[in-house]
């Protein structure tokens, strides 16, 4: 290494360091966030977020949470999906179970028929032949949305499926064969929000 390139090393690393230093945490006071009167008086996403069957009460309130924060219009929790109010569903929701608006459905066809006579598009989030693959996914602006997500250990259920418009997959590349629902829904919504965004 010629003396420029240790000078350039050098002075790359003094950068770094300082650029770091300005790196202060914000306080939750600094962020600026909506109060939940103004949560629920925003405009919101054109999506709902169905959850058909989802056992785990870290996994609805995750799913809470990730839907407070993107602006979700609504969450339907169907069959035997636990719903607000829980102590169980409040320690990863955090009080987003009190301003994402949600309904519950006992079977996950009443939610589909519903929001389809609302017109809205319907996608299931599963491994399907001839899905669509989620970096292949184009969204229309004027359309409403739902995507759905299945049980942790069965999906989404196959008569579900059938009743859907189209079904997405997240690629994946590791030994594993499906993703966390929390994730799942942190990735779905997170892309759902990039096209949708008002």
């Amino acid at each position: 290494m010629n003396r420029f390139e240790m000078h350039l090393r050098k002075s790359f690393a003094i950068f770094a360091a300082a650029k770091i230093k300005n790196m202060r945490k914000l306080k939750v006071t600094e962020m600026n966030r909506l109060t939940p009167e103004e949560f629920k008086e925003c405009e919101k996403m054109k999506l709902v977020v169905v959850l058909d069957h989802v056992r785990s009460l870290n996994n609805v309130g995750s799913v809470f949470r990730t839907s407070d924060a993107f602006r979700v219009e609504k969450i339907c929790c169907c069959g035997i999906t636990a719903c607000p109010p829980d102590p169980e569903i409040h320690k990863t929701a955090l009080g987003a179970e009190d301003t994402v608006d949600w309904d519950y459905f006992k079977d996950t066809m009443e939610a589909v028929e519903k929001l389809k006579s609302e017109g809205y598009f319907i996608y299931s989030v599963e491994q399907v032949e001839h899905s669509t693959l989620l970096e292949d996914l184009k969204l229309d602006r004027s359309k409403k949305y739902a995507v759905i997500l299945g049980n942790e250990v069965k999906g989404v259920q196959q008569n579900v499926v059938d009743a859907s418009d189209g079904c997405i997959e997240i690629p994946q590349y590791g030994t594993k064969h499906s993703l966390n629902v929390s994730v799942t829904a942190g990735i779905i919504i997170w892309s759902f929000f990039k096209q949708l965004s008002y």
